[in-house]
């Protein structure tokens, strides 16, 4: 079976098309668009020019999968249209414009769709999981390939840099905004964490983004799919100096995140030392994969 799923996201918007046979699937397709729906949130409401920017980027999907004459297409939105208090409003105005329902899933069904993605590409048993996106981040804490315990917090990287960044790349204070922003979510929280592996396995953008610097800055090779934390430490110290070189080093691996690099980072240093946590890997798959497998999948 042909099927596409899309993950209307608080960053950017994604389309992966399957083909998916039993418990197994293959990536025929993916695109990505930056729709950057969370900088579209004010006063807690998605904005008529952000509903626009979602139904473009749908629009154009639906072009793609005409083409491509794929009819089974499922969508979701985590907290891009979860974390609003328009949400009807934007679903609406979605399927007026393009014909699309779309399913709005909770932060502990992201958490453990985005665990379930994971495990399909990394063969750990115990350790912390997380999701750094736009507006949110998942925490969950896994033991014997089980989830144990699945949070969602309404901090995420481009949430963090619309609330306390000024210029495209945080200086000082807005280090220090920032910082104070994680920890008052987080500092808190309690966590059953009673894992034997203290490692971090890693989805989203901001992992992947934190992988592909780590690789350029130490010579790593393409095929390794994690860093360790005082590696992680080393990115933060060159990025968070905010100077040409540390501009010119995100424009030159993953440009389309200069202004929310660094606050995802800190996303992920700040749990990197919650937990105590020695490395971190880097999942290839994500929520979507998570969501084939567990929604789509047993339907068939």
């Amino acid at each position: 079976m042909k099927c596409a799923v899309i993950d209307i996201g608080s960053n950017s918007m994604r389309l992966t098309v399957y083909d998916a046979k039993g418990d197994s699937f293959k990536i025929l397709f993916k695109e990505k668009i930056m729709t950057a729906l969370a900088g579209y949130v004010e006063s807690e409401r998605l904005s008529r020019e952000g509903m626009e920017a979602a139904c473009g980027a749908l629009a154009e999907f639906k072009e793609r999968l005409q083409v491509l004459e794929i009819s089974d297409i499922y969508i979701f939105a985590t907290a891009s249209l979860r974390n609003i208090m328009n949400t009807e409003e934007a679903l609406e105005e979605i399927r007026r414009a393009t014909g699309f329902s779309v399913e709005v899933v909770t932060g502990q069904e992201e958490a453990l769709y985005g665990f379930a993605g994971a495990l399909c590409d990394v063969s750990v048993t115990d350790g912390i999981f997380v999701d750094i996106g736009g507006a949110s981040t998942e925490i969950s804490v896994f033991c014997e390939g089980e989830v144990k315990s699945a949070e969602s917090f309404p901090i995420g990287s481009l949430k963090l840099y619309k609330e306390c960044v000024r210029n495209i790349v945080p200086g000082r204070g807005s280090l220090q905004r920032i910082d104070e922003k994680i920890r008052s979510e987080l500092r808190d929280k309690v966590f059953r964490c009673d894992v034997t592996e203290n490692q971090i396995v890693c989805i989203g953008g901001t992992s992947r983004a934190v992988l592909k610097l780590a690789q350029k800055v130490f010579s790593l090779p393409n095929s390794q799919n994690f860093i360790r934390a005082d590696q992680l430490e080393k990115l933060c110290d060159i990025l968070f100096q905010a100077d040409k070189k540390a501009c010119d080093l995100i424009l030159k691996s993953v440009p389309e995140r200069i202004h929310t690099l660094i606050p995802g980072m800190m996303i992920l240093r700040y749990i990197t030392e919650k937990f105590c946590a020695s490395q971190i890997i880097v999942s290839r798959y994500s929520v979507r994969e998570g969501y084939l497998c567990q929604k789509i999948q047993p339907e068939i």
